[in-house]
């Protein structure tokens, strides 16, 4: 009797251990993009604009009324002088970003396959980035006078220090293990820059791209207040002599829709290139 009863308590089956409760995954990103997202700011902030004056919170000899601005938008296009102005500023900044890139990339290529380029040019760079662009007006116009040649060569110094920097810096962190392959497979110099410096180097080209953009418009902003008689900057400056609120709103509003299309556009060409790098932004 007492067999049977350790043969029965030997096949009972053993109590199944206490399941684990399964943890929650905790999101940890920023989460899928908001559709517009990049414009509900700005949206924001012309609403609170528009409320403002429309209760009289802000006086319209401070800030002028939306439809105010709108108003001398009109004007500007009716009398061509919007259309004339943005012409000669943005031949000006392009030039200057076009030119300046050229060379910010060069210089980046040179100094970051070569010791002695680094040591030649990266000293330089660093002390221009140290300067203010703005610093050295007074010294380009004694050396290009008070010309077109002036303002462009002030945008293409603003233009080069952050393609530099980047543009090195993304060179500079390429895997050496890719180095060490190219050699061994005995690329040469060109087939190496194009098929590991270029492509290992464009991500920190983008973002100096981007930077440089920005920059480029700031420039020009300045340097069209200086002693000149076209562009937006000089429209702007000449309203401020005729208290014109309006027309000098519309110019920055002028200038903001080309720093924003013009990030933009660089945002999408830095999509489409790094389209296989999967980031928080993607």
């Amino acid at each position: 009797m007492s067999v049977i009863a350790t043969n029965d308590f030997a096949r009972a089956p053993s109590p199944e251990p206490p399941r684990a409760r399964p943890r929650r995954r905790t999101r940890l990103g920023p989460g899928p993009a908001i559709p517009y997202g990049m414009q509900a700011g700005s949206l924001l902030l012309i609403v609170l604009w528009t409320l403002g004056s429309a209760t009289g919170l802000i006086d319209p000899r401070i800030l002028s009324a939306p439809w105010t601005v709108i108003g001398a938008f009109r004007q500007l296009i009716a009398d061509g002088r919007l259309q004339e102005h943005f012409a000669i500023s943005g031949w000006r900044a392009l030039s200057g970003l076009a030119v300046g890139v050229v060379i910010g990339t060069v210089l980046a290529v040179i100094a970051g396959l070569s010791r002695w380029g680094e040591a030649l040019i990266d000293g330089p760079i660093q002390i221009k980035r140290a300067v203010p662009t703005l610093a050295l007006i007074p010294l380009l116009m004694l050396w290009f006078g008070i010309g077109e040649q002036m303002k462009i060569v002030t945008i293409i110094l603003a233009v080069i220090v952050p393609i530099y920097i980047h543009t090195h810096n993304g060179l500079r962190s390429i895997d050496s293990r890719y180095v060490e392959l190219s050699e061994t497979l005995n690329l040469s110099r060109w087939e190496f820059i194009r098929e590991v410096v270029l492509p290992g180097a464009l991500p920190g080209f983008l973002l100096g791209l981007r930077f440089a953009v920005t920059l480029a418009w700031v420039s020009l902003v300045v340097v069209e207040q200086v002693n000149a008689t076209s562009g937006l900057g000089y429209m702007i400056n000449l309203a401020r002599t005729y208290g014109q609120t309006e027309i000098i709103i519309a110019g920055i509003v002028v200038y903001a829709a080309l720093g924003l299309v013009s990030d933009g556009v660089v945002r999408l060409i830095e999509r489409r290139a790094l389209s296989w790098r999967r980031t928080l932004s993607s």
